[in-house]
């Protein structure tokens, strides 16, 4: 059992979305993409056919990334419970690009609208990583009153 957000719960999704080969089968992907989450914030790279790992970092450096993802805890529990709860295949209004669409902000988030292209590009293996998680009991870290 792994705790949502920590670099523990992204490990297990790593460990079965490259295991099962569900990446391998969308072609490659080459991309750094951030995850933000209450005040943790994580940087997960994509190299070829692979999630290659993750690791936490400083908010301060998601700027880095190609792109993050940033949205309320609520909505990342919603999205992660509705996969599992569908088997890995979320209804349409939490998938990522759904997600995204009807953010007025937007749900990635980059300085360089380029760098932020490859959500886009490789949006299928973004959305098939986080379906994996379907396949990991997960807990969720309750937000601490502000």
């Amino acid at each position: 059992m792994a705790t949502f957000p920590s670099v523990e719960w992204f490990e297990a999704v790593i460990t079965v979305a490259n295991e099962d080969g569900r990446l391998r089968k969308l072609g490659t992907c080459d991309a750094v993409m951030g995850v933000k989450v209450l005040d943790k914030a994580f940087e997960i790279t994509f190299e070829a056919f692979d999630c290659i790992g993750v690791r936490e970092i400083p908010s301060e450096k998601l700027a880095e990334t190609d792109f993050y993802l940033e949205m309320p805890f609520e909505t990342w529990q919603g999205m992660l419970e509705n996969i599992k709860e569908r088997g890995g295949t979320p209804d349409r209004q939490y998938t990522l690009n759904t997600i995204d669409f009807l953010d007025p902000e937007g749900f990635a988030k980059s300085d360089d609208q380029s760098k932020k292209d490859a959500f886009y590009r490789y949006g299928q293996t973004f959305q098939q990583f986080f379906n994996a998680s379907s396949e990991i009991e997960t807990v969720f870290a309750a937000p601490q009153p502000v």
